[in-house]
């Protein structure tokens, strides 16, 4: 690269070249670096720039961790054009270097096409993000032993501070590698007290978001932010349909009493036109097989509560994003960007996913148990960084039906991380109904609440009304 590389304004100095690239260091060997997985983590970060940008802020990835000048420019562009919240992609970004005046210097239109054309797919993203990081963490003790080394030979006395001196280059290195998240207690404990403020001023109602059926918000005080909720159940149980009720009453309070927050449902096995056929027949209360044979007239009130429920539900803030093969990450990076776009409507106040068993590890090579768990671990994580609770729909394995018995934790399937993990572990048995030829579940339903971490254990009694696919509070 030419000495007369264009510098950032905000950045880089002479000195700072043997530390972050660009030349060879003091030992007369060049530094720790790959070209390659620099310019495809780039090419990552110009083709999906949100998702790619967001997990390389969230690894406190610097532009100095670039070795090469160009590198380093290109990427801090690319930084500050998402902190704007501008679209990132190679024309955005060709257009903001010439603004600059850095186009030419890293390379011109020639040099971005040929960093896009690099990879097919952004699939290795976190492959080529560690090894960028690894790198920039090499050079940087490399820098420092360096120093150390010449400091030895120049030493004069005082070996307490000398040392301590060495110790604290060293811990400069590695500080960034971690987060300080410690915090404290008063913060907390400010944030416990108006929780406690708002259950006095309240008397015992509800402090989290509504479920929608009386007893379930009893027993749970609704659900609470920052905890992972598990919704488990046998195949065709209605866990589906007891999830879409709960997306329901959230974003639309049927009694106005409490404020309506924004839902994101990742629906992993159904399209998001089934999700809306079966929200649109269950709000409007009309029988989906009548309709599908014919037998609703356009001119009936069936069809007219079809009508309003389709106004309603479009104007709610209920998001359904219907991608398969999603993993845990790619789920995270989504479910920000629509915290981000409900910042102005109420917010993001709940997140459902559809099902647990059908998210994809991010390590294939992986045994399901351990893929399970990290899914499992992500779940919570994203509970607790967006701060609304997230529902998450499991399988159960078939003992509890080959035991013709309730099911129970230990049912739960593929990973025993699931029952470490979640806050709440909500169970739905309905009662096979053995006179009728080809089995089916009945009309009454069981919802057992094998586990709550801040209250009680216990089953609920709900209705199921299997014409129109519904939950709700039991008729006794």
């Amino acid at each position: 690269m030419p000495p007369d590389f264009p510098q950032s304004p905000r950045r880089y100095a002479a000195e700072d070249a043997p530390r972050t690239g660009g030349g060879v260091s003091a030992t007369g060997r060049t530094p720790p670096h790959s070209s390659e997985a620099e310019e495809s983590l780039l090419a990552c970060c110009m083709i999906d720039g949100g998702d790619s940008i967001t997990a390389c802020l969230e690894a406190k990835l610097a532009p100095e961790a670039f070795y090469g000048p160009a590198n380093r420019v290109i990427f801090e562009v690319l930084c500050d054009l998402y902190r704007a919240g501008n679209p990132v992609d190679e024309a955005v970004l060709a257009e903001e270097l010439r603004k600059r005046g850095l186009l030419d210097g890293v390379g011109g239109l020639v040099r971005l096409n040929q960093l896009t054309d690099r990879i097919p797919t952004t699939a290795h993203r976190t492959y080529f993000l560690e090894q960028v990081r690894e790198n920039a963490l090499l050079r940087q003790l490399i820098a420092v032993a360096t120093g150390a080394i010449e400091r030895c030979y120049e030493y004069q006395g005082g070996i307490e501070e000398f040392i301590d001196k060495v110790e604290r280059d060293m811990f400069q290195v590695t500080q960034d590698r971690t987060s300080d998240s410690a915090r404290e207690m008063k913060e907390p404990i400010k944030e416990a007290t108006a929780v406690i403020a708002k259950m006095l001023e309240r008397r015992g109602e509800m402090t989290g978001v509504s479920s929608g059926l009386v007893d379930v918000d009893k027993m749970l005080f609704g659900f609470q932010k920052q905890e992972m909720i598990i919704l488990a159940a046998r195949p065709s149980m209605g866990k589906t349909s007891l999830a879409l009720n709960f997306a329901e009453a959230a974003a639309l309070p049927p009694n106005k009493k409490y404020p309506p927050v924004g839902v994101l449902l990742f629906s992993l096995e159904m399209g998001s036109s089934q999700i809306a056929l079966r929200m649109l027949c269950s709000h409007a209360r009309v029988n989906m097989q009548r309709l599908r044979d014919g037998f609703v007239g356009r001119d009936s009130e069936d069809t007219s509560r079809l009508g309003r429920s389709a106004e309603a539900l479009k104007a709610s803030p209920i998001l359904v994003d219907d991608s398969s093969n999603l993993s845990i990450m790619e789920m995270r990076a989504k479910a920000r960007r629509v915290a981000q776009r409900l910042r102005d409507r109420g917010g993001l106040g709940m997140i459902i996913v559809d099902y647990l068993q059908l998210v994809s590890g991010t390590d294939p090579k992986a045994n399901r148990e351990q893929q399970v768990a990290e899914i499992s671990r992500g779940m919570k994580a994203m509970a607790k960084e967006l701060h609304v609770p997230v529902i998450v729909l499991s399988q159960l394995n078939r003992a509890s039906e080959k035991e013709n018995r309730v099911p129970r934790l230990s049912d739960l399937r593929e990973s025993g991380s699931i029952e470490q993990d979640a806050d709440v572990v909500l169970m739905l048995a309905r009662p096979k109904e053995a006179d009728e030829k080809f089995q089916t579940a009945a009309d009454s339903a069981d919802l057992i609440v094998a586990k709550q971490r801040n209250g009680p254990v216990g089953e609920i009694k709900l209705t199921f009304l299997r014409d129109i696919t519904r939950f709700e509070n039991h008729i006794s």
